[in-house]
């Protein structure tokens, strides 16, 4: 823990350390790139009948990489938009960006650098990958890096146009299991697309979760997430909806045989405890302790829920 209270970073105790450049790319959220890739790599895995190591560990450093530079941008770019500085309902270290530009930890140019910094060094990750597996890789990358980014800067500013969760859902979902089933098997097959959905749906509701407590600050900059535009109570509403629709795609694939029926024990057990984490936004503005119980739940449903598939999509 890097902060001396709820509000933000210590300034002070991190002045001239370098793990300032590390904790600024806010690495608790970089486990929502690692699963992806992980299911994506045990599907493509099991429909090869091999595992190719090599190609599993650049594609994860380099999501990571990626992840950890879209983080980077969108601190640049939520201050610029005026959203993090007048952000005063943020639950931090959750919401409400890292804070570093805001306490002066690090300036928006620093952090714009190494947004940079981490871009090209993915790109050299994904040159290797290249060389290794084809120049679809190269696609797939810019693919990939291009959703990170437009989803915060503008013109296109997907966040403030209420298409910034579906963006995070196909880039932390679909999109990478896809892309790292690929590398295994050398096909994009309909198998790999249905055991995304799940993963899909439970990123989808971490940002969704976390954009919350900003409502207010996003509302007051022109960043018209869902929350701003639908409100608490329908917010809650699709929160549970999405849930659900995650446990109806893993059924799907159990009726399909392509998991056993035991793969249905955590996702409905992980829909309970949706049910319980989000019961506290039904009414008004909900605390910050509740917020905190539901985000932190959320973020677990999504690592959980991944995994869990992992265990049972590897060969």
């Amino acid at each position: 823990m890097t902060s001396a209270t709820n509000d933000g970073p210590d300034a002070a105790a991190l002045a001239g350390s370098t793990k300032r450049w590390v904790l600024a790319t806010r690495p608790m959220f970089l486990v929502a790139s690692i699963v992806p890739v992980l299911l994506g790599t045990a599907w493509g895995a099991r429909v090869a009948g091999a595992f190719d190591g090599l190609a599993a560990a650049l594609a994860l450093l380099a999501i990571i990489l990626v992840h950890a530079a879209v983080n980077v941008m969108n601190d640049v770019y939520d201050d610029i938009g005026g959203t993090d500085p007048i952000n005063t309902g943020r639950v931090y270290p959750f919401t409400g960006g890292s804070r570093f530009i805001q306490t002066g930890i690090l300036d928006r140019g620093a952090m714009w650098r190494l947004g940079l910094v981490l871009l090209v060094l993915a790109g050299l990750l994904g040159l290797a990958l290249a060389l290794l597996k084809g120049p679809v890789v190269i696609a797939l990358g810019l693919i990939g890096a291009a959703v990170g980014l437009v989803y915060s800067i503008p013109p296109l500013q997907l966040s403030a146009r209420g298409l910034g969760e579906i963006a995070v859902g196909f880039g932390f979902g679909v999109l990478p299991v896809m892309g790292a089933a690929w590398l295994q098997s050398g096909s994009f097959d309909t198998g790999a697309l249905l055991i995304s959905l799940p993963l899909s749906l439970w990123v989808f509701n971490i940002l969704l979760i976390n954009e919350i407590p900003d409502i207010e600050a996003d509302a007051a900059t022109g960043k018209r997430t869902l929350p701003v535009r639908w409100g608490l109570g329908d917010t809650r509403a699709l929160y549970q909806v999405t849930n659900s629709l995650a446990l109806v795609g893993v059924a799907v694939l159990v009726g399909l045989e392509t998991l056993p029926m035991l793969a249905l024990v955590l996702p409905v057990a992980l829909l309970v405890l949706a049910v319980w984490v989000a019961a506290p936004l039904a009414g008004g503005a909900p605390s910050r302790e509740a917020l905190t119980r539901a985000i932190k739940a959320t973020l677990t449903i999504h690592a959980a829920g991944g995994l869990w598939l992992t265990v049972f999509v590897w060969p």
